[in-house]
């Protein structure tokens, strides 16, 4: 992926004033979950999907880091769309394009609750997603966790058997708060077969992590 950003001059100045503004410090939602997550659109698009806009939205999605205990949290895709208009109307590109690609973002939200209006939003949200599940998903969880000061798990209760969910106070409960439940909401085919992948493995995981601590209450 890097070389595609090397040999188009396009893609390169965006790269470039990317990495300026994505120094985010938080391992979910830096430069290099922007890739990723590039990554991920570039294998969910269609033929129809203009390469660069697909890049573009996947690399400018989460350019501004609103934090997820932040009162501003439910407009974060509004905030980062207004970002990437002002960042590729400065790159110069055609109208139609940032506003593709705003739009995109704008949707991609899982807090908007919202399906996307345009194919392009379908791809990013299908791809930004993915990151959230699966093996890196599971990562993601527990060094949000860390930064918020959550616990693991509830000490008595880690299954919220006899309390409400709470996945501020307690890692474990965001699997079962929204992760699990993501695969339903997929809108793409390859994303759709891929996250059935990834929500098996995080199963696992936390049939693993039952095994373990059960035991010991």
């Amino acid at each position: 992926m890097g070389s595609m950003f090397e040999i188009d001059p396009i893609l390169s100045k965006l790269f470039e004033t990317a990495k300026e503004i994505i120094d985010h410090d938080d391992p979910g939602h830096d430069l290099a979950h922007a890739l990723r997550v590039v990554s991920n659109a570039l294998k969910l698009k269609t033929e129809e999907t203009p390469p660069h806009l697909a890049v573009a939205a996947a690399l400018l999605h989460d350019s501004v880091n609103v934090p997820k205990n932040s009162p501003e949290r439910k407009n974060s895709a509004f905030i980062c769309a207004q970002k990437a208009r002002e960042i590729l109307g400065g790159l110069q590109w055609k109208k139609e394009d940032v506003e593709a690609v705003a739009i995109a973002i704008e949707d991609h939200s899982f807090s908007r609750g919202v399906t996307p209006r345009t194919e392009l939003g379908k791809i990013l949200q299908d791809a930004d997603r993915l990151e959230a599940i699966g093996a890196i998903g599971i990562m993601r969880v527990f060094s949000t966790g860390a930064k918020m000061n959550s616990k693991y798990f509830h000490p008595t209760d880690p299954w919220a058997k006899s309390r409400s969910l709470d996945d501020i106070k307690f890692s474990i409960d965001h699997f079962f708060t929204k992760l699990l439940k993501l695969e339903s909401s997929f809108q793409t085919e390859n994303g759709k077969k891929l996250a059935h992948s990834r929500t098996q493995y995080m199963r696992g995981f936390l049939d693993q992590v039952r095994s373990e601590i059960d035991s010991s209450l």
